[in-house]
């Protein structure tokens, strides 16, 4: 079980309010993070429109996430990505009945500030979109509504849940259609995860103390993560997931979860696909039910992806060094 505890005691995003004569807390990491626990073994689209908001309720996605433009239509758009439009949000939230996350920019406050005022159930402080701040990642700690990060290796992930990251999602290259680097984060990730492990197992604590150097985090969160061989917090997977196969390969890499961009709603059967990622998320241990979801999609129809070996923009370096 993964702990839903680990408040700071100056974190600001912690509310008390008053419903008839009960007291209630909000903000806190046993909330945000157990948020972040009921999406486990479910299916995150990428959505646009009220109408592709539904199609993704109906196909048995946990979660939509708004954006201005799909990953693969903001490469193509270049200039500047920003948060989606606050009444396409609200049209969204008013139209279906699962959780609704937007995403904001890297390090942009007042973003998020005004996506926590919309009421959004997540918000995705996204590579996807141009970063505000090439240097600082946003104080989550700050914030009532729990917010999910993008992490290419375990000192990034550790950095973001540091900041007060309720999920981590693996980055990838997003709007590539190109499982390739979303597989080379979680097995990056699993292997560190290993490593400090092995340290934790051997009791040598000066040398997870060296392992927190490196990574440029604090001892206890290192020592945290190697007692538990996993996150602190629920991990999905992300970036170029395109087809059934491709989010059961990697839930048998050890993610929680899927978050599927550009690769449902830019091919030509997105209401199949989007019911055949969801089926293969969900059985993604049996064969049979992978290769029955495989079946419902037709590969021509799939988006045409991109060779992430000559793209000009890599959104996954966005924020990377911080």
């Amino acid at each position: 079980m993964l702990p839903l505890f680990g408040d700071r005691h100056d974190a600001k995003g912690i509310v008390s309010d008053k419903i008839n004569s009960v007291d209630i807390l909000r903000g806190s990491s046993t909330l945000k993070r157990g948020f972040a626990h009921m999406l486990k073994n479910g299916v995150v689209m990428d959505v646009t429109t009220v109408k592709q908001a539904q199609i993704a309720e109906e196909a048995g996605a946990v979660s939509v996430m708004v954006l201005d433009k799909l990953p693969s239509d903001v490469r193509k758009a270049g200039g500047v990505a920003r948060t989606a439009s606050i009444r396409i949000i609200e049209d969204i939230m008013d139209s279906v009945t699962i959780p609704v996350m937007a995403k904001c920019r890297i390090g942009h406050v007042n973003e998020a500030l005004v996506l926590q005022e919309t009421d959004v159930d997540m918000i995705d402080e996204s590579e996807v979109l141009t970063p505000a701040d090439e240097s600082h990642h946003i104080w989550k700690w700050d914030f009532t509504t729990p917010v999910v990060n993008g992490a290419r290796s375990l000192a990034e992930a550790l950095r973001r849940i540091e900041e007060g990251a309720a999920m981590i999602r693996t980055k990838g290259e997003p709007g590539t259609g190109n499982v390739a680097e979303a597989i080379t984060h979680i097995k990056k990730v699993n292997d560190e995860l290993r490593t400090i492990k092995a340290i934790y197992d051997s009791g040598d604590n000066q040398d997870l103390v060296r392992m927190a150097r490196e990574f440029k985090v604090s001892y206890d969160i290192v020592e945290q993560t190697a007692k538990l061989g996993r996150l602190p917090v629920v991990n999905f997977a992300a970036g170029g997931i395109a087809t059934p196969a491709d989010a059961a390969y990697l839930m048998s890499l050890g993610c929680d979860g899927i978050f599927v961009g550009s690769g449902i709603f830019n091919a030509d059967d997105a209401q199949e696909r989007a019911r055949a990622i969801v089926l293969a998320t969900t059985f993604w241990n049996e064969s049979e039910k992978v290769k029955e979801a495989q079946k419902m999609i037709d590969e021509r129809q799939s988006m045409l992806g991109l060779d992430v070996n000559t793209l000009e923009l890599r959104m996954q370096e966005r924020g990377g060094s911080s």
